[in-house]
């Protein structure tokens, strides 16, 4: 492992999360700098470069993260889907949209894009403890009235929740009839059904079985039988198949599926 890699695992391993989302905005920049070059363009912010940084907790991945905008495969791959499958970014459309655990490679867009259309309170951000966000709440008991918001995003956090069931419930609490989501989350296609914590893991044997210390389940297939028992009624994209191979290289997208979630109208 090169000594960008080691950087990186250290980093995310040592330094609290807070604290490593304040310095990302100037240091990944600086070490994007070792890879200057074409071969690996971001769609979100259109920066190249011979390949993107290494990123991982545990497995340190090659080409994963962007140097510009932070954007890592999933996102990018997210991104293409929410530009030409979805509605979210067409011309005059502002829809009440929550971001839970904003990342800030699509942050920044969506800021941009509501606020030059004078509606920025219409793109509520919330985390439970990040600096990104306007609003720090537990998804597990969001502060917010029934079917106040027409679009949710919330990626890679179900995994990080003691009760999914309940934050699954109130996601859906607050969705309007018919609203729509992404639901993002690490879901291993090789396992059949979802390994999960009934409460007396240690934060090693966490690491161990989900891949991190702060996760309490590792998903299966299954996943999108859990979004449906909440209520929504869910697509499971293979989006990263339909898309042509030289544009998954170029863009470094992964294989990960897209989990939209709908609330039927009543």
């Amino acid at each position: 492992m090169g000594t960008v890699q080691h950087t990186v695992k250290w980093a995310l391993n040592h330094l609290p999360r807070t604290l490593l989302q304040r310095l990302a905005g100037w240091s990944v920049p600086m070490l994007g700098l070792f890879y200057m070059g074409r071969g690996r363009e971001c769609p979100i912010c259109g920066v190249k470069r011979r390949k993107f940084l290494p990123y991982g907790y545990v497995d340190v991945r090659d080409d994963a993260l962007c140097p510009r905008c932070l954007s890592l495969e999933r996102h990018r791959l997210l991104w293409l889907w929410l530009q030409r499958e979805s509605t979210l970014l067409d011309e005059g459309n502002y829809p009440v949209l929550l971001h839970i655990a904003p990342e800030i490679c699509l942050k920044r867009v969506f800021e941009a894009r509501y606020g030059r259309a004078g509606v920025a309170e219409r793109y509520i951000t919330a985390d439970l403890e990040s600096p990104l966000a306007r609003l720090h709440f537990d998804v597990q008991a969001i502060p917010m009235p029934d079917e106040s918001v027409d679009v949710v995003i919330c990626n890679h956090l179900l995994e990080h929740v003691e009760d999914e069931g309940r934050a699954l419930a109130e996601l859906h609490r607050i969705m309007r009839n018919g609203g729509w989501g992404i639901l993002l989350a690490p879901v291993d296609l090789s396992r059949e059904t979802t390994d999960e914590d009934d409460g007396t893991a240690t934060p090693a044997e966490r690491t161990r079985r989900f891949g991190q210390y702060d996760h309490h389940r590792a998903y299966g297939r299954d996943y999108a039988e859990r979004l449906r028992k909440a209520g929504f009624v869910v697509e499971d994209a293979d989006y990263s198949a339909t898309l042509p191979t030289d544009e998954r290289k170029r863009n470094a997208l992964c294989d990960d599926h897209i989990y939209i979630v709908r609330k039927q109208r009543n």
